[in-house]
């Protein structure tokens, strides 16, 4: 159908053929950004007393507007050839894009219906995961997700390293300050605050040891900090640049979109 084709260049960001984002997800965004605002505002007493019905009811319309596309993107994602089909569109309905097209509106339309005063605060809440549906546009964001998948391996060691650190660092402290100080080291668990605060070089200042071997050890878990943190932002920031230097020769090459270098392999012999 030539109108849901119209569509689905407009609301596919992948689909549009100009440059940056359709007028129409323009509009989305913008929508996503006023409804996120009054979602934060309305959460101050004095602002929600002010005009408590108006803030409901603009609520309810930012809801039928948000169900309404996620409707027509479901239809429309029929031209992809990935989700062709009702199979296709049950695929596109589970995929983290979709979901969280649902989640913006769905606690809305449930929270319309119960009145217990903990549901509506936590309903009202997740109407500030609508902000997360602008990552679906930016073009940075889709380069995030891709470095972040392909440097998944690196990242995976660098969480295992700080895992051991942690435990290690907050077993030594058990042993050096439990008997020192038994509330804030009396157990591995317990040490295990300090030992986050300190390796992510936050450092409180709530909890710290006394003796000599302690601060020591303190030291070493600081120092061990300052590297491991370094660790993950060196790999994105390379994996980064690697998928902005990836767009840049698409555009450059005319839409030929250039590969990874890989190792050569030995020609078979014939």
């Amino acid at each position: 159908m030539r109108l849901r084709r119209i569509l689905w260049h407009q609301l596919d960001p992948e689909a549009y053929e100009g440059d940056g984002l359709s007028p129409t997800n323009l509009a989305v965004v913008l929508i996503v950004v006023v409804s996120s605002f009054l979602a934060v505002v309305e959460t101050e007493p004095v602002v929600e007393d002010m005009a408590p019905r108006l803030f409901a009811c603009v609520e309810q319309m930012l809801a039928c507007i948000f169900a309404v596309e996620y409707l027509i993107r479901l239809w429309v994602e029929g031209e992809n050839p990935k989700f062709t089909g009702v199979r296709g569109r049950v695929r596109y309905a589970l995929t983290p894009a979709a979901i969280i097209d649902l989640a913006a509106f769905l606690p809305s339309l449930i929270a319309s219906g119960t009145s217990s005063p903990m549901l509506l605060r936590t309903f009202r809440l997740l109407r500030i995961l609508r902000l997360a549906r602008s990552g679906r546009f930016s073009q940075a964001m889709r380069h995030l997700i891709e470095a972040v998948t392909e440097r998944r391996e690196e990242l995976l060691l660098s969480l295992m390293l700080a895992t051991m650190i942690l435990i290690f660092s907050a077993t030594g402290m058990y042993i050096l300050e439990g008997e020192n100080d038994p509330e804030a080291f009396g157990s591995i668990p317990r040490a295990l605050w300090w030992s986050v605060c300190t390796l992510t070089t936050v450092g409180y200042g709530d909890l710290y040891p006394h003796s000599v071997l302690g601060k020591i050890c303190g030291g070493l878990t600081s120092i061990a900090g300052i590297g491991l943190i370094a660790m993950p932002t060196g790999i994105l920031a390379a994996a980064f640049s690697d998928a902005f230097q990836r767009t840049r020769s698409l555009r450059e090459g005319g839409g030929v979109r250039t590969e990874r270098p890989r190792i050569a392999s030995h020609p078979r012999s014939i």
